[in-house]
């Protein structure tokens, strides 16, 4: 899957954010993310930022929480989503994350796994770029749900895996 776009906005109904990914082939991908969700996975995206993807050249930017991304070029945040009819490949009513799976899948570069209680999934590639937009896009969305969670980049405290070996989350 090649990405288009990224963004993330605030749902303050569902009080949820909703993270959505859009693809070159126009299929959208929306998953939901909780307050609690982004608090435990946080340490997790610092950590790869800072150990796995830490030795690429990066822009960092900032974001606004309702702007998006073009990986593969430089980080723009003045355009606005591409919502050009788009086809849902896990349907229109987002994943609700409950799991995740972050893990080194080569060099330079991450997978992000995404689950819904077993049920659907949603892969992401991460690149040190994609993995910066995304964090400052989750930091502006989390200002903008005034949901008051340090996200910060400063390196947490070491994670040790889960005894099977892998990084899942709840």
């Amino acid at each position: 899957m090649q990405i288009r776009q990224l963004q993330i906005a605030n749902d303050s109904v569902q009080d949820r954010l909703v993270l959505r990914v859009g693809t070159q082939a126009n299929e959208e991908y929306r998953i939901y993310i909780t307050r609690r969700f982004l608090r435990e996975i946080w340490p997790h995206l610092v950590e790869m930022l800072n150990g796995h993807l830490s030795g690429q050249s990066v822009t960092v930017v900032e974001a606004n929480a309702d702007t998006d991304v073009v990986p593969g070029e430089a980080a723009s945040f003045e355009q606005s989503f591409i919502d050009d009819n788009p086809s849902y490949p896990l349907g229109a009513t987002p994943l609700l994350a409950s799991e995740a799976v972050l893990e080194a899948s080569g060099d330079g570069t991450a997978r992000l796994i995404l689950r819904e209680g077993r049920e659907r999934r949603f892969t992401l590639e991460l690149t040190a770029e994609i993995l910066h937009a995304l964090c400052a896009m989750l930091r502006a969305a989390n200002d903008q749900a005034a949901w008051d969670l340090t996200l910060a980049y400063d390196s947490p405290a070491p994670i040790s895996p889960p005894p099977t070996g892998k990084t899942l989350l709840h």
